[in-house]
């Protein structure tokens, strides 16, 4: 855990290219413990790849990543699987098992972990399903047979079911209506203080990004531009952010060509 004053994540210097590509150029964002992170940022920008660094699915060319002010370079394999152990992830789409129940997807974790039985996982999955509003009688029907709504509710309850101190959040609101997803970001808000746990995530919703952050920051060509109070999105006083958060056309953000 976090001692007083140091950050749930810490990372200095981060970049990050492939082949001429420079996606990350020393990216540096300290994220609070128990507090809720998002990353703004246009398409492209790095939000991704900042993401799947921490949690270790792509390898940093240069610069450092500490959780719990434990560089997670110089950890054992043992001690980076403990430390993913205490991480859950609500993927953009879902990303539920189709062949799974939903039973099965929300306790998929602990199930291959051997640290529930079948019979209780059944439990379980009730349990975590009712925190995000859906009834006991979801938990046999299958992926195909939800709505888009109802995946991402699934896909939170999984996301939870291990009580992680860590979440990260892929777009959670992305191809759902206005009401849905001010729904959503209700249930994250209240799953992830439930918890104590501290949020990263990153969106397009200016909406949602208000509605679910402590704080934001925005990166721009592989860097943090700004960071700040998330209740400030669109009246930061920063162009570039303010451009961004009102989606306007004119301002210090040009989109570029493909060449």
């Amino acid at each position: 855990m976090s001692g007083a004053g140091v950050p749930k994540i810490r990372l200095r210097g981060l970049a990050k290219s492939f082949g001429p590509k420079v996606v990350l150029d020393g990216v540096d964002l300290d994220i609070r413990a128990g507090h809720s992170m998002v990353i703004l940022g246009g398409s492209g920008s790095g939000k991704s790849v900042t993401i799947k660094c921490i949690l270790g699915l792509i390898t940093p060319d240069a610069g450092t990543i500490e959780i719990d002010g434990r560089d997670v370079a110089k950890l054992s394999r043992r001690e980076r699987e403990a430390v993913n152990d205490r991480i859950g992830m609500l993927f953009q789409n879902g990303a539920l098992f189709d062949s799974l129940p939903v039973w099965e997807n929300v306790c998929f974790k602990l199930l291959a972990q051997r640290r529930i039985t079948r019979r209780a996982a059944r439990d379980k999955a009730a349990e975590v399903l009712a925190q995000v509003g859906l009834a006991a009688s979801v938990s046999d029907l299958y992926p195909s047979e939800l709505s888009g709504g109802m995946q991402k509710r699934v896909g939170l309850a999984r996301a939870i079911a291990a009580e992680p101190d860590i979440i990260f959040f892929d777009e959670p609101t992305t191809g759902l209506d206005p009401i849905m997803g001010a729904v959503i970001d209700g249930l994250i808000v209240d799953c992830v203080k439930r918890l104590g746990a501290t949020a990263v995530s990153i969106t397009h919703d200016m909406a949602s990004a208000r509605r679910i952050g402590d704080d934001a920051a925005m990166i721009h060509r592989g860097k943090i531009v700004w960071t700040g109070a998330a209740a400030t999105l669109g009246e930061t006083g920063n162009a570039m952010v303010d451009q961004f958060a009102r989606g306007e056309r004119e301002g210090p953000i040009q989109m570029e060509l493909r060449k």
